[in-house]
């Protein structure tokens, strides 16, 4: 079976970008680019690579207009929300409210496995973070 190995971000300031993900998440740099087609960094948990790409061409990024498709969310599983949220504050990320109401997520209710709380990360991209994670992240059986 195939596992999720790799997610990758573009951006516009990847080193604003990686700090992000490595202060709030500690995730590791393992990596950094400085090629012909973009410049960034590799982070690391261990198990999953995460790039941090500014693409230098529009070919190489490929085309992006209102109809795009990438990454919807990435999720962090965590030990402490009430730490991490306080980390997410402290980088400036604020809590996607509108999304977190629709989902009935978040602080002011119940956790639910799969459905935490969502955060918006340096380039709009949405993080949910959760302390009790994803059916089928702990095996399939």
């Amino acid at each position: 079976m195939a596992q999720i190995k790799h997610i990758a971000i573009a951006t516009n300031d990847a080193e604003k970008t990686a700090k992000f993900y490595s202060e709030v998440f500690g995730l590791r740099q393992v990596a950094q680019l400085d090629g012909e087609n973009a410049k960034g960094f590799m982070l690391s948990d261990g198990n999953i690579n995460m790039a941090i790409l500014d693409f230098r061409s529009d070919a190489v990024a490929g085309e992006r207009g209102k109809d795009w498709e990438g990454i919807h969310h990435i999720g962090f599983e965590v030990e402490s929300l009430e730490d991490i949220e306080r980390r997410l504050a402290d980088a400036n990320s604020k809590p996607m409210e509108e999304v977190n109401t629709a989902l009935h997520a978040g602080n002011t209710g119940p956790r639910h496995q799969n459905v935490e709380t969502k955060y918006e990360g340096p380039n709009g991209e949405m993080i949910d973070v959760s302390q009790v994670g994803w059916v089928g992240t702990r095996g399939l059986d």
